[in-house]
């Protein structure tokens, strides 16, 4: 079985349901992509800055060469680095991240924050933020659409009136925003925002990057997630995961371990009931785990508004 896809606004097509590889690095990143891929992923996200394209791709053409799928089966992601916003870089930054990948092409390539670096090299990742303005770099970004580079892009970590001003000046619509994303902070409000001008929004974190040895989230641990995983037969990680794909959401659940890799894509067979839904909304607390504090005083810092 494999994920529904979703349609974009460009026509392209994204599958419902997506791996992550942030903090996966050398060899894990290569192992767990081949199990993701075994299994039925067939929606990739990996970024410049977790410096694992090279074992990303490896693990993916590993997969085509076997056969086990074709290029035009999967959905692979990459991220602009912060150090590569001025728009002359652009281009080379996407050329980059194909080459360590061993791709043609992109089918998704995102501005990974709002916030530009100083560039000095391509090998030192963290500089100085400095004023590019993305707008200039998501021009830069339309015009890999064009060089046949990605067949789509979009945008990370960006606010409401941040994606308002792109899709206001811009040639290309970003197809979707991927941000933190859970039940504990589930961006009701930027989804039903990006629903209007269909955007999509990817969940990163979406299971809030998990304690268990504290029992955290709560979403996974109390007693409410316990009667679940009883009434729907499901793990609570499961049921979390199944609760943002029916609220539009399409989730990147990240792990190196094989049992929890299957185990997560184990959620296309139920579905939560309207009242459960209900019952999962009820753990927003409008808290976010991830707020890039250091940025915090940047003219694009993305999370001084509420969404």
């Amino acid at each position: 079985m494999l994920a529904p896809k979703i349609k974009l606004n460009n026509g392209e097509e994204m599958p419902s349901l997506g791996f992550g590889t942030f903090l996966s690095n050398d060899n894990e990143a290569e192992e767990a992509v081949k199990v993701a891929i075994d299994c039925g992923y067939r929606h990739i996200d990996t970024a410049f800055v977790y410096e694992n394209e090279v074992e990303v791709g490896r693990a993916v053409n590993q997969k085509i060469s076997e056969g086990v799928v074709s290029r035009s089966d999967l959905f692979i992601v990459s991220k602009l680095g912060g150090i590569h916003h001025d728009p002359k870089l652009v281009e080379h930054a996407c050329r980059l991240t194909l080459r360590k990948l061993n791709l043609e092409y992109l089918d998704l390539f995102l501005i990974h924050f709002p916030v530009g670096m100083k560039y000095v090299s391509d090998d030192i990742l963290h500089t100085q933020p400095n004023e590019t303005d993305y707008l200039d770099t998501w021009h830069a970004m339309e015009k890999l659409v064009d060089l046949g580079l990605v067949k789509s892009i979009g945008i990370s970590n960006f606010n409401s009136q941040q994606t308002e001003r792109i899709v206001q000046n811009c040639r290309i619509k970003p197809v979707t925003n991927q941000v933190e994303c859970h039940p504990g902070f589930n961006q009701k409000k930027l989804v039903e925002y990006s629903k209007k001008h269909g955007i999509v929004i990817t969940a990163y974190a979406p299971l809030a990057r998990p304690q268990p040895e504290n029992r955290w989230p709560v979403f996974l641990y109390d007693s409410t997630a316990k009667a679940l995983e009883q009434k729907y037969g499901k793990t609570s990680v499961q049921i979390c995961l199944r609760y943002l794909m029916q609220s539009g959401v399409v989730p990147i659940p990240k792990s190196v371990t094989k049992s929890r890799i299957e185990s997560n894509f184990n959620v296309l067979d139920f579905e939560l009931s309207p009242e459960d839904m209900k019952v999962m909304d009820g753990y927003n607390n409008g808290r976010r785990l991830i707020p890039f504090s250091g940025l915090r005083n940047h003219v694009y810092y993305p999370f001084g508004i509420e969404f």
